[in-house]
């Protein structure tokens, strides 16, 4: 289960995130002009619940990914809650149970922990697709493994 103190640190680092106000210098400004730079824009893309976590190991880990056209990955599964973001193309994906679903640039998924990720694969034969998947995880076993 998450500590108090772990809950509170992983809020911060998505609050700093969501709002921008995290970057360690600010924007140069052309002289001549305003030096308040304009507000940040903030906006929920997707909330899940997570499951029961160790607060005492948790990390937090986003990975690129890139398929090709018509590239894909063998079913696998990863011991963490996943949170997919994306970037470019179209991507087609299934957990074991659900149905399939194409996801394009800007979208999002959700993987649960242990979740058997039957289909990952470039909807296009012709583009390259390209998603952000971020691991929340409270151990250390490696992120990906393959299912027969």
């Amino acid at each position: 289960m998450l500590s108090v103190y772990s809950t509170a640190r992983l809020g911060s680092v998505v609050a700093c995130a969501a709002t921008l106000g995290c970057m360690s210098t600010p924007p140069q400004v052309a002289a001549g002009t305003s030096t308040t730079p304009p507000p940040a824009t903030a906006r929920v893309i997707r909330s899940d619940s997570l499951p029961e976590m160790n607060g005492k190991r948790l990390e937090v880990k986003l990975i690129e990914v890139s398929y090709p056209p018509s590239g894909a990955s063998r079913a696998h599964s990863h011991p963490c809650a996943v949170f997919g973001y994306v970037l470019e193309g179209a991507l087609r994906s299934q957990v074991r149970g659900d149905t399939v679903a194409t996801y394009r640039a800007g979208e999002t998924f959700y993987e649960p922990p242990n979740g058997v990720h039957a289909v990952s694969a470039n909807a296009s034969t012709k583009e390259p697709v390209r998603f952000l998947a971020t691991f929340v995880c409270d151990s250390t076993r490696p992120l990906t493994t393959p299912v027969p």
